[in-house]
C-alpha cells in the first residue's frame, strides 16, 4: 500500500466511524418516535443497504450487526401485540444484521419469529422469514437448526408440506442432525397436516428453544391440538350416540350415560366441551384455549 494509502485509512476510520453511529442513532431515535405512533407510519430506513453500512463500518462488522440486531428486537417488542402496528423496519433491519454479521444465528432464528407471527404478534410475513431462513442455511450451512426453522415454516405458516419433508430431510442429512427430523419428513410427507404432525413439531420447538416467548406460544398451541383431538373423538361419539338413540347429545354427560365414554371430559384449561344442536363438539366460552386454524387434516382425521 502506498503512503498515501496508509495515512488515508487512519482517517477514514477516524470520520467514518462516527458518522456511522451517529446515523444508528437517528435510526434508534426513529424507533423511539414510531414506538408512539403506529396508524400512519411511514417508515424509511436510514441505510437500507447491508452493504453499504458494511463499507461505513470499516471492520467493526460484527459490533455493528449486534446493534442492528438489538435494534430489530426493541422495534419489534414495541409493537407485537398491539393493533394496527406496521412492521415495516423489520425486515430491513434483519437484513442489514444479518449481512454485517453472516453467523449472527440468533438473528436468523428468532427474526424469523418475529416475521411470520401473525398479526398483530408479528409481521405476518412468511415469505420474508423463509428468505432470511434461507439466507442464514446459505452462510452456515453446517447449522441443522435452521434446516428445521425452514421445515416449520413451510408446514405451519406456508401449509406446502412437501417443502417442509424436503427441508427436514435435508436437514437430517448435516451432521449432528438429530433422528427426528428423518422422522419429521416422513410423517410430513405422509401424513401432511395431521395432528400428530403437528404436535411432534411443535414438542420440538418447546424443547429446542430457552425463549421464554416462543416457550410459551408452544406450549400453547400444543393445548390447542389436545382440545382439537378431543373435540374430533367427541365428534364420532355424537354419531354414534345419535346412532343409537335418534338425537345427538346435549351434553358430555349423555356420552357417559350412553357408556360410550367414563367420566366428563375436560380441555387442557379444565373446561368440560359442549356440543351444539348439529353434534358438533365446542370448547367453553370461558376457556382460554385457543384451537390452531389451517390444518388440512386427512380424510380419516377430518371432523
Amino acid at each position: 500500500m502506498s503512503s498515501r494509502g496508509q495515512t488515508r485509512a487512519p482517517w477514514l476510520a477516524i470520520i467514518g466511524i462516527p458518522v456511522l453511529f451517529i446515523l444508528i442513532a437517528m435510526l434508534q431515535a426513529k424507533i423511539d418516535r414510531s414506538s408512539r405512533s403506529y396508524a400512519d407510519e411511514s417508515e424509511d430506513l436510514l441505510l437500507q443497504s447491508g452493504r453499504g453500512v458494511q463499507r461505513m463500518s470499516l471492520g467493526y462488522d460484527s459490533l455493528v450487526a449486534d446493534i442492528y440486531w438489538t435494534r430489530a428486537v426493541q422495534y419489534y417488542g414495541a409493537r407485537a401485540g398491539v393493533d394496527g402496528a406496521q412492521f415495516g423496519l423489520l425486515w430491513p433491519l434483519l437484513d442489514i444484521a444479518t449481512t454485517l454479521d453472516p453467523k449472527l444465528i440468533v438473528a436468523y432464528r428468532f427474526g424469523a419469529v418475529f416475521l411470520s407471527e401473525p398479526r398483530p404478534n408479528g409481521a405476518e410475513r412468511s415469505d420474508l422469514a423463509i428468505q432470511l431462513v434461507k439466507k442464514g442455511m446459505a452462510a452456515n450451512p453446517d447449522n441443522w437448526y435452521l434446516a428445521g426453522d425452514l421445515g416449520f415454516l413451510y408446514y405451519w405458516r406456508r401449509h406446502d408440506y412437501a417443502a417442509a419433508a424436503q427441508a427436514y430431510m435435508d436437514g437430517s442429512k448435516i451432521a449432528g442432525a438429530p433422528s427426528w427430523m428423518t422422522i419429521m419428513a416422513a410423517l410430513v410427507s405422509q401424513r401432511g397436516g395431521s395432528i400428530e404432525t403437528s404436535r411432534m413439531i411443535w414438542t420440538e420447538v418447546y424443547n429446542s428453544t430457552q425463549d421464554k416467548t416462543v416457550r410459551e406460544r408452544a406450549m400453547e398451541t400444543l393445548r390447542g391440538l389436545r382440545a382439537l383431538e378431543d373435540e374430533q373423538q367427541l365428534d364420532q361419539l355424537a354419531q354414534e350416540y345419535k346412532t343409537r338413540l335418534g338425537h345427538f347429545p346435549s351434553t358430555t354427560s349423555d356420552l357417559r350415560d350412553a357408556g360410550l365414554i367414563s367420566g366428563n371430559p375436560v380441555d387442557p384449561a379444565g373446561f368440560p366441551y359442549q356440543f351444539g344442536l348439529d353434534g358438533k363438539s365446542a370448547l367453553h366460552p370461558q376457556s382460554p384455549i385457543v384451537i390452531p386454524k389451517g390444518l388440512e387434516l386427512p380424510s380419516d382425521l377430518a371432523r
